[in-house]
């Protein structure tokens, strides 16, 4: 994999109009993980879910992993952080949270806790604090960095990891009422002042939350035709429009014959038509002051 630095982009352009006029707390419900998103979140490993992370810990260091999920990448953190390292979780969802603890039970040194991104109750009390995939769920991020920021000890490094989900790229490309919903996936999101683009600015958020020596660095998710992994990699939109696509339904933004339409076309694709995929990934990291 690549690495290097990447300039931030400012975003300004807007999607289209929704069809309705989401509550003031939409990106909050919209973020929710409904049933069956989990299966997506137990596929990563710190190692492939976030590959610049697992080279910035050592032993003896105590971490904190900001919407953690069900604990794929925060196990492996405490694992990377022993002998007398601590890793703890962090998510508001209660159902994963109580999965990531049933399902980490043992691990030395990993804890998890229900906590809000924007009021994270801790301060000074971590060496690094880690947030993937993240910041694209929040109509704050800015607030959110500077939650993180204050529970990082003088000298700590920030490290978060997101997507730009406009510069995903297929080979061949899917099916029209795959690429529909695709399309009505991102408005949903924009709609909720979720930023589409946001891997792209991650570089100007820390620098202007005040990190010091902030560093871009490439972690692209790519998925070739033969590879032993393609049909899950590939088939993760399936999987979105199976689980996501109904809050999209409820939303109004695609309809039920929609979402099964586009849900079966993603499906053929990563089983028969595709030949690559990749997702659009970088992870950006600062020293607090």
């Amino acid at each position: 994999m690549e690495t290097g630095n990447a300039p931030a982009r400012d975003v300004s352009a807007r999607s289209s109009p929704s069809p309705g006029t989401p509550s003031l707390d939409a990106a909050r419900r919209r973020a929710h993980m409904p049933p069956g998103t989990a299966r997506i979140l137990d596929r990563r490993t710190l190692e492939s879910g976030f590959p610049r992370l697992a080279e910035l810990l050592s032993p003896g260091m105590r971490v904190l992993d900001v919407g953690c999920g069900t604990g794929a990448i925060t196990q492996g953190i405490a694992q990377r952080v022993q002998p007398g390292g601590r890793a703890l979780g962090v998510d508001t969802n209660e159902r994963l949270i109580e999965e990531a603890r049933r399902t980490h039970a043992g691990v030395p040194g990993l804890e998890f806790l229900r906590a809000d991104a924007y009021e994270l109750p801790f301060h000074r009390a971590f060496d690094l604090v880690a947030a993937a995939r993240l910041l694209q769920w929040l109509d704050e991020p800015e607030r959110a960095l500077a939650s993180m920021g204050r529970a990082l000890v003088s000298g700590g490094t920030l490290a978060v990891l997101d997507y730009n989900h406009e510069k995903i790229e297929w080979r061949p490309a899917p099916p029209e009422s795959a690429r529909r919903f695709y399309q009505a996936f991102l408005r949903w999101r924009a709609d909720a002042k979720m930023d589409n683009r946001i891997a792209d600015r991650l570089a100007g958020m820390l620098c202007g939350a005040g990190f010091r020596g902030v560093r871009v660095t490439e972690q692209h998710e790519e998925a070739r035709r033969g590879d032993p992994d393609f049909p899950a990699k590939a088939g993760i939109w399936a999987e979105v429009a199976a689980s996501r696509g109904r809050q999209m339904v409820a939303d109004g933004y695609v309809t039920e014959e929609e979402r099964s339409a586009a849900e079966q076309a993603f499906r053929l694709w990563a089983e028969e038509v595709g030949e690559y995929q990749r997702l659009y990934l970088l992870a950006a990291e600062g020293t607090a002051p």
